[in-house]
């Protein structure tokens, strides 16, 4: 090694080439230094100095000054070395080492030591720089060996306390980690050199940790202690006990550190954790109901976390979070599902809920399990409110609860999981139709009530809101047909009673409804709108026709409503004696709209007809609105007091039914503008009736609402058979369409292809029949040679 100094900047540059040459191993070397030094003419220049210093390898330094070097000159200056290098003390060794091993058992021993760190730690770079470190580590391991086989004597005594054990053991740890610590702080130059340069030999604090566990730990006994004292304290833990977590943190990261962790402790630690846990989770699915024991079972695992958090290693918590799970979860999945599911979802328990929920995402098929157990809970409930004839008056609200209650668990508790969406929908689906027919007639009456009602229940939101939660029923129900045939006949009630409260809601349901099934679906629908359109134009024109034209007509203001056939339902025909003006009055409308529209045939439905009449009472002038039968009734008691049953019956020629209900609502409703004699509900032959004259009310338009009679079996009946009937003509156009387009298909194909094309439930019974009528019908015929084969008959 040289170093070069300048003593002034206007020295010139000097090359210095150095050779060396060894004289023998452990003898000094013979250094040549040579110089070269271009100086200039200045003559100060010539008496500059340069200074160098080499360094022998005895670590003394020698200073070298070149003198009055001449200019382009090139010197070889031979440094000699001395002929015998110094010789250490005979008992440097000796001395040195026992200096070393009272320090170290000083360390050992907790006494005063008497030499500095930096004393002892120069003692120890000397020995190892003359060829002692291979001495200097085989003493200090043996030093070390003997101070931890000593320290074993005090764990083998067998009355020990368990807890007194752990102590004494953690304080002898640390005791040894420190120790180790402070003797590898003076060796430090052993560890860095010495032991770097021999691979197979372990460093100072890793000698430390090997005779540790040689002696202390692969003692059979202290082990064992050792492990059952930690499972003895963390159980206690478990059963609420308060302990010394930094006690248990320290003993597991000395496990850890000796790297017997897994094979001592982890092992048995999960056994006796699976123990626990497999006895507490067959207890408790005993004693608790299903809330406090998904509470406790997230408690458990909270606890556990924490523990990892606080003293177990980290590679532990896979298999402890396992094993917790398996024992307190994926055991008793089913009993948890049949125990408390049906509880939880009736109660609406929504924390417990989504708790089960998050429970259940930790095991495997947990939440598959779980989302079949609420499908069957969906499917039993629903068809609990749907096959009970004595709910129809409240199914489809019921439905709409439940649906809402069910969407509701859906996106809280199930994190909007589409596997549950989708089995709630499949759910709703199955039950909806368990009763064929009826819950689609329901929803379309309720659909009624709620357009009827329209803005004086909900608002304008609220309705729209209300509708597109209809729709979702709606979706579900297979028998749309009948829906459709319910619904229509509904809104022509609406329609032509003016009873329908917002024409925005009724044309938001229409578009709804065409969306959902296609315009083919709402035609007719959409075709009873264009007819009230039209009604209003022609009546428009019909009042000025009856201003340009004197016809002595009473004052009477007529509104006459054209139906088109094809759009509206069917509804029976009923020839009824009405009054001569008002028989003028239709033949004047009739002359008028034929005059405009030639070829068409006009046909009145008294049924449907309502009027508003003006009533003379003893309190004063009232307006009566009532229905066409009930006007031809009232209108009777103009020209006299008392009427009888029979007279009435003869006179106005409305059906005996109908005519029994009209007079109910006349003299026994609440607006009873006659008197029945005698008194009673129920209207007999021999009854009469009489104009009251001492009708009160503080109205003065009056609305007496027509007894309506419950929708009959009958005309239930006839509706269904109406629906019945276009599935027939359906099912034929279906069976036309599929054989003209294949000319030739077995059997099970066609059944198979008219599945597919039918949007209505049907059996294979009924198309069975509708097949063998259109063969008859000579539309189609067996194959010849294969009954089981139709062919299309062009």
């Amino acid at each position: 090694m040289s170093r070069h100094n300048r003593n002034s900047e206007d020295i010139s540059p000097v090359n210095v080439r150095r050779t060396s040459e060894y004289l023998g191993a452990g003898k000094r070397k013979r250094e040549t230094v040579e110089v070269d030094e271009n100086m200039s003419d200045n003559s100060n220049e010539k008496n500059k100095r340069a200074n160098f210093s080499a360094i022998t390898s005895n670590g003394l330094n020698r200073n070298l000054n070149i003198l009055n070097l001449k200019p382009t000159t090139t010197k070889k200056i031979v440094i000699k070395n001395l002929k015998s290098e110094p010789r250490l003390p005979d008992d440097y060794r000796e001395q040195t080492w026992s200096k070393l091993e009272e320090a170290v058992l000083a360390i050992q021993n907790s006494t005063r030591n008497e030499y500095s760190l930096e004393e002892l730690y120069q003692a120890v770079e000397n020995m190892c720089n003359h060829k002692m470190a291979h001495t200097i580590y085989n003493n200090l391991r043996r030093l070390t060996d003997n101070h931890v086989r000593h320290n074993i004597e005090q764990f083998l005594a067998e009355n020990m306390d368990r807890f007194l054990f752990l102590k004494k053991m953690n304080e002898t740890w640390q005791a040894h980690c420190h120790q180790m610590i402070m003797i590898r702080s003076i060796f430090l130059y052993l560890d860095r050199t010495y032991v770097l340069q021999n691979a197979q030999i372990a460093s100072i604090w890793d000698m430390g940790l090997d005779l540790f566990r040689q002696y202390i730990m692969a003692n059979t006994l202290v082990q064992t202690r050792v492990v059952e004292g930690l499972l003895m304290l963390i159980e206690k833990e478990r059963q609420g006990d308060a302990v010394d977590r930094t006690l248990l943190k320290s003993l597991l990261r000395m496990l850890t550190d000796l790297q017997i962790y897994q094979k001592a402790f982890e092992d048995k630690f999960l056994l006796a954790t699976e123990r626990l846990y497999a006895a507490e989770g067959m207890r408790l699915m005993q004693e608790l109901e299903v809330p406090e024991y998904l509470a406790h079972v997230d408690k458990r695992l909270a606890e556990e976390n924490e523990r990892i958090l606080h003293y177990l290693d980290s590679s532990t918590k896979p298999r402890l979070i396992h094993t917790v799970e398996k024992q307190l979860l994926t055991e008793h999945i089913t009993n948890i599902l049949q125990k408390g599911l049906d509880g939880l979802l009736e109660e609406n328990r929504l924390h417990d809920l989504t708790l089960l929920y998050s429970l259940f995402g930790r095991v495997k098929n947990g939440h598959s399990e779980l989302c079949v157990a609420f499908n069957g809970y969906i499917k039993k409930f629903g068809r609990t409110i749907v096959i009970d004839p004595e709910k129809d008056k409240t199914m489809v609200q019921e439905l709409l609860d439940f649906k809402d209650m069910m969407d509701n668990i859906v996106a809280t508790c199930f994190n909007r999981n589409e596997k549950f969406s989708n089995s709630l929908k499949e759910a709703f689906e199955h039950f909806i139709n368990q009763r064929a027919n009826k819950p689609a007639e329901l929803i379309a009456k309720f659909v009624d009530s709620k357009l009827r009602a329209g803005n004086k229940e909900a608002t304008e939101e609220e309705l729209e809101r209300l509708l597109d939660k209809i729709m979702v029923l709606f979706r579900f129900i297979h028998g749309k047909d009948v829906f459709e045939a319910f619904y229509k006949k509904d809104l022509a009630k609406r329609l032509l009673v003016g009873k329908s409260a917002s024409v925005d809601a009724e044309k938001s349901m229409l578009s709804k409804l065409k969306q959902e099934c296609g315009g083919g679906f709402t035609s007719k629908l959409e075709g009873m709108f264009k007819d009230m359109e039209l009604s209003k134009d022609i009546n428009v024109a019909f009042k000025q026709h009856l201003g340009n034209v004197s016809q002595n007509l009473i004052p009477l203001d007529m509104t006459v409503n054209i139906l088109t056939m094809g759009y509206w339902p069917n509804y029976p025909l009923m020839n009824v004696t009405m009054p001569e003006e008002m028989v003028r009055f239709l033949e004047v409308f009739n002359k008028f709209y034929l005059s405009k529209h030639s070829g068409r045939k006009l046909t009145w439905q008294p049924t449907l007809g309502h009027c508003v009449l003006r009533a003379k009472f003893k309190t004063g002038q009232k307006e009566l609105v009532v229905s066409l039968f009930q006007s031809l009734v009232l209108l009777l008691f103009n020209s006299a007091d008392e009427l009888a049953f029979e007279y009435i019956k003869a006179a106005t020629n409305i059906e005996d039914g109908e005519l029994r209900r009209t007079l109910q609502s006349l003299a026994c409703g609440k607006a009873r503008v006659l008197c029945k004699f005698p008194k009673g509900r129920d209207i007999e032959d021999n009854d009469k009736f009489k104009f009251n004259n001492e009708f009160t009310n503080k109205l003065y338009r009056i609305k007496i609402n027509q007894i309506q009679m419950k929708e009959t079996t009958e005309e239930q009946k006839a509706t269904e058979e109406r629906v019945y009937q276009d599935r027939q003509y359906q099912i034929d156009a279906a069976i036309v369409r599929i054989m003209k387009m294949r000319k030739t298909l077995s059997h099970n194909l066609l059944i198979s292809e008219l599945y597919l094309q039918l949007k209505f439930p049907v059996k294979p019974a009924d198309l069975k029949k509708r097949i063998e009528s259109l063969i008859d019908r000579d539309y189609m015929e067996r194959d010849k040679d294969n009954p089981n084969q139709y062919n299309y008959v062009a």
